[in-house]
């Protein structure tokens, strides 16, 4: 079949049944992603003929004499497209991987040689219905297909908050170094691998744009890869008795069948940590006994991924079916089945018998003489589900050997090295035998602190010798991954008359499903700050981690504080209203102030403090802001309206260790070149790095390369997650470019024999009285390289208000979201184009778990496993939310910086339960509240 692809004609072999999307890849098209192959998120978006559609269900035939454009075909990195220079002006994006479909449908759908739709907001919300974004929260977005700014939005109000093409040192809004790849669709993901021969013929940029990138080391097997299909399990708990795997090895094309037979007896967690006993070694590559719907139970090594799903339908499991049990409350009873029974001390299991992971439990105080005290006590209970992260680009890697032997593998992960390092325990090789690096990374939110793929691809590749791919559906990622864990939160407080808070306790049962990865940190982190933000004489806290036949849970977005937060904040707003005291004066009242000490369970007394403090100014921000309105109005009277808010806090940097090295260097040419470890997934940690060796420098960003992500390439990196980047990656980075600096101009003292206080760094070398040394004159003398290390403590804590007004319609249950509004504490915004857009993109994600998302499930089946059937928030559902920031600098972060990729999730679903609350009376106190939980609720009240 011939047709023509971005100008040119390609003659490819359609399979039947093939669609288009795997037939442009397949040709080296790799600007069209795959997301979900089911025509749910847009991210596979081409042209035929001029018009958009998703090449995932569009079947390859039909686009035999048309002309097709991928977004590579629109422009060029160094020529974009109007709708791509939009993109870029606007900060459209952030981890770029549902990018080049959305800026191939904005073209299909008539931008005009501005590169704008010119549609209002309902009509855009309809054109671009079928293309989603997990990241940005629409608003850069919709300013990049030209929206206009309304009056109150900071972005007209505050001009930094948009994108400049100045210099680009600390504090200015540059925008990603990746994206003029990024919106062509030439920069590379995880498994954008064309062959030698398309390389040449079709991708050459994009090979190079990698290349430039990663470094000069292999960075794409020698050979096309095998590919790896697995057989799941069909129920919740079984053992294995036997496997025949005799006619899937028969199959031609078929490499490898492996099973439980062929992994390492190594037991490990897939969390990842900085200290790896921090979770359970629970886990196996292949296990004997299979404890939920989806496990691995064998997989399948073959020439292409549907000749090793063919041979893993040949494959004739005997189970021994076992007792399985579902709800974490009656996982603890003492007749319950026993998930790891069999597990030794070793594992760091809490209590096995008791399917009891972790637990945590404390007082201060005295809370019933706290309770007994009070005016007003409020008791009540708050659920939170299960939530997918949705990361368009799916968990996946492909590995090979290299010319060496070594094991390399390329893959979606945040944390390259601690990936490196469980690997070579579990396959028994040293460190320096395993590389393991990440391209730029499609979406995370901590779904990517895991380890669900890397450890199959090697075995594989151990077995075979080959290079092997991997790639998980988009109902993997439902049935197979970690989710959100969910919770049973119960809150008692009490305050005097005053409105001052005599007692808080806090009891929180959360279901780690069948794997305890991340589960004792998920728990201690949640109710860690979420009760450490309130001064309160007497506290308690009861907290339980346990196992179920569940799919496993994870690291989320605010790693257990959303849950534990939207319970607490509940029950206070419950109590200010019972007290007839407005919110905001509440929290006024009672939260922690500096000299505070923070207690939770117990009283801090490890390295956790008040860097800065903007608490205070974010409430008055928000509460300002909702006084003033924005004229959104409830769309007729019939509507209830409230307002609601919440506050939240969170450490700058997790507990127990986070540590970053990171070096700088002068190169031949003049610039300069930074290498760092974490990697670049949407945070936009590489465009701040590049701005902070900027301003070490006195210089600007176009002449700072940097180098991330590789355990070949750089020195050890904790890795991207708990907001880290640039508190901890990013102080690291300041401080190797302050380390230069000082070498550079001790340099050129010594070779000038001018004072080094005269030497004036500039972008052409080190200035010297009437002498200009440029980068060869300093080099000639040796290389000019410096180091430095963060290791993650002490830390900071940073703070974040949200604000709601909201409409419900009482016959329908229907809730509107009329202004959104969010303060932050970040310290000092080193962009504030990016952190706008962590703020508004963590609010969108948020707004989705508190009012649409659900993943349900029936006795461990998981019945959610496609994207239609999981409302993602897309364009009509998220409103503009106004985002202010404190005034503050940190004295702990790289020039006075907080994280804020984290928080702004935490305290949406409280705030919008909140308003909810006020505006009909009524408590929900489960989420997602959506319109029929809301119209039940109603029914409920009247019928008392």
């Amino acid at each position: 079949m011939r047709f023509e692809v971005d100008g040119r004609s390609v003659e490819f072999e359609v399979r039947p049944g093939q669609c288009l999307r795997t037939a442009l890849r397949e040709s080296g098209h790799l600007a069209v992603k795959k997301g979900c192959d089911a025509g749910d998120c847009g991210a596979c978006s081409v042209l035929v003929d001029g018009m958009p559609v998703h090449s995932c269900v569009f079947p390859a035939y039909r686009a035999a004499g048309c002309s097709v454009t991928t977004a590579a075909g629109l422009g060029t990195a160094e020529h974009p497209h109007p709708v791509q220079r939009r993109f870029l002006d606007n900060a459209g994006f952030q981890c770029g991987f549902c990018t080049a479909g959305m800026v191939v449908t904005a073209a299909g759908l008539g931008c005009g040689a501005q590169g704008a739709l010119g549609a209002r907001e309902s009509e855009l919300a309809e054109l671009m219905k079928g293309n989603l974004c997990r990241c940005t929260g629409y608003r850069a977005i919709r300013a990049a297909l030209g929206e206009p700014l309304t009056p109150d939005d900071p972005a007209a109000i505050a001009p930094d908050q948009t994108v400049t093409t100045a210099a680009g040192g600390a504090g200015t809004g540059v925008g990603a170094l990746a994206g003029p790849r990024i919106v062509a669709g030439s920069e590379p993901f995880t498994l954008d691998l064309p062959s030698a021969a398309m390389q040449r013929e079709f991708a050459a940029d994009i090979f190079a744009a990698d290349r430039s990138r990663t470094g000069d080391a292999a960075d794409a097997p020698p050979t096309a890869p095998l590919h790896i299909a697995v057989l799941r399990s069909p129920y919740p708990h079984a053992r294995i008795r036997s496997i025949r795997t005799a006619a899937a090895e028969a199959l031609p094309g078929v490499h490898a069948v492996l099973t439980y037979a062929d992994a390492p007896d190594v037991p490990f967690s897939t969390a990842r940590h900085e200290l790896r006993l921090d979770d359970p070694d629970d886990t196996y590559v292949l296990d004997r006994t299979v404890r939920f719907v989806g496990q691995r139970v064998a997989a399948v090594v073959a020439e292409s991924v549907a000749t090793a799903r063919a041979a893993v339908g040949l494959l004739h499991v005997d189970y021994e079916i076992l007792p399985a049990v579902f709800d974490p409350q009656e996982a603890l009873r003492a007749d319950a089945p026993k998930l790891h029974g069999d597990k030794p001390d070793s594992a760091r299991i809490a209590d096995p018998g008791r399917n009891l992971v972790a637990e945590v439990h404390g007082e201060v105080g005295d809370p019933a003489a706290g309770l007994v005290a009070a005016a007003h006590v409020v008791r009540g209970v708050w659920h939170s589900p299960r939530g997918q992260h949705v990361h368009l680009e799916t968990h996946g890697g492909v590995g090979w050997l290299d010319d060496a032997g070594r094991l390399v593998i390329r893959c979606s992960t945040q944390v390259p090295f601690l990936v490196r390092d469980e690997l070579s325990r579990v396959f028994g090789l040293p460190p320096t035998r395993v590389r393991v690096f990440a391209t730029r990374v499609g979406g995370g939110f901590g779904a990517k602190q895991e380890m669900l793929a890397e450890d199959l691809i090697a075995l594989a590749v151990l077995r075979t010798g080959r290079p092997v791919q991997y790639e998980f559906t988009r109902s993997d990622e439902f049935t197979a991954a970690t989710c959100r864990h969910p919770m049973r939160v119960a809150v008692t407080a009490g305050a005097d008359a005053n409105g001052v808070l005599t007692a808080l306790a806090v009891e929180v049962l959360a279901d780690t499903g069948a794997y305890g990865n991340h589960s004792g940190g998920v728990m201690y982190h949640g109710v860690g700050e979420s009760v450490e933000l309130y001064r309160c004489a007497n506290k308690r806290v009861d907290a339980q981690a346990v196992y179920t036949n569940n799919v496993p849970s994870g690291a989320f977005r605010g790693y257990g504080l959303g849950q534990v937060i939207f319970a607490v904040e509940s029950a206070l707003d419950d109590l200010a209203h019972a007290l007839g005291m407005d919110p905001f004066e509440f929290r006024r009242r009672n939260v922690v102030v500096p000299g505070d000490p923070f207690v939770g369970a117990a009283v801090h007394e490890d390295d956790l403090m008040f860097g800065s403090y903007g608490l205070d100014q974010c409430l008055d921000l928000a509460e300002r802001a909702l006084l003033r309105g924005n004229d959104v109005h409830a769309p007729g009277p019939e509507w209830r309206v409230g307002t609601g808010m919440a506050a939240s806090m969170i450490a700058t940097i997790p507990p127990r260790g986070h540590r970053s090295t990171a070096t700088a260097s002068l190169l031949p040419d003049g610039r300069y070149e930074i290498r760092v470890g974490t990697a670049e997934f949407g945070n936009g940690t590489t465009t701040v790095h590049a701005q902070l060796a900027a301003t070490a420098l006195d210089t600007d960003v176009s002449r700072i390369v940097i180098r991330h992500a590789d355990t070949d390439l750089v020195e050890f990196d904790t890795g991207a997650f708990g907001s880290t980047g640039i508190v901890v990656a990013g102080k690291a980075v300041y401080a190797a470019a302050g380390a230069l600096r000082g070498r550079l101009l001790a340099r050129a003292a010594e070779l000038s024999g001018v004072p080094e206080h005269d030497c004036v760094l500039t972008s052409g070398g080190v200035r010297c009285g009437d002498q200009l040394l440029g980068a060869a004159a300093l080099l000639a003398h040796g290389d000019l390289t410096a180091g430095a290390e963060h290791s993650g403590s002490p830390r900071s804590v940073s703070f974040n208000v949200h604000a709601f007004r909201v409409a419900v319609h009482p016959d329908t249950g229907s809730v509107r979201i009329l202004q959104s509004i969010q303060a932050a504490d970040a310290g000092t915004v080193l962009n504030p184009v990016q952190c706008r857009g962590q703020v508004e993109g963590g609010v969108a994600q948020a707004i989705g778990t508190a009012l649409y998302e659900d993943m349900r499930s029936d006795h461990g089946v998981v019945l959610t496993q496609t994207l239609r059937h999981y409302h993602v928030p897309q364009f009509a559902d998220v409103p503009r939310t106004e985002v202010y920031f404190a005034e503050t600098a940190d004295a702990l972060g790289p020039l006075g910086a907080k994280s804020m990729s984290e928080s702004p999730y935490n305290p949406v679903a409280p705030a919008l339960a909140n308003a909810i609350r006020d505006a009909i009376g009524v408590r929900l106190d489960r989420l997602p509240m959506t319109a029929d939980h809301v119209w039940a609720a109603l029914r409920k009240e009247e019928s008392r």
